[in-house]
């Protein structure tokens, strides 16, 4: 399939958004990509459409959880935050 096939038949989307069609054709040309991109800004499409085209495994780095807890601890100290669960992670990672 074509990465617009599979934006298509995976994800429901008829064209791109600005600059996942160049980040896509960097990975497909085996180049390394660090794509920094606003949130909301389609970041998961840019690994997805390349992994459903490549043999082999993906792997993803993501600072996700990491910026969760710096923003957590950011309430907790400003008294807005007491608690909270992250269900997706092995009870050593909670607080």
């Amino acid at each position: 399939m074509t990465k617009q096939e599979i934006l298509k038949t995976h994800f429901g989307y008829d064209t791109f958004r600005e600059g996942q069609e160049a980040v896509i054709d960097a990975l497909l040309a085996e180049k390394d990509v660090l794509a920094v991109m606003p949130t909301g800004a389609g970041k998961s499409i840019c690994y997805q459409v390349p992994a459903l085209m490549m043999k082999g495994i993906t792997l993803v780095i993501s600072p996700l959880i990491g910026l969760m807890n710096d923003q957590v601890q950011g309430m907790e100290k400003h008294r807005y935050a007491k608690k909270y669960r992250q269900p997706y992670l092995p009870s050593l990672f909670q607080k």
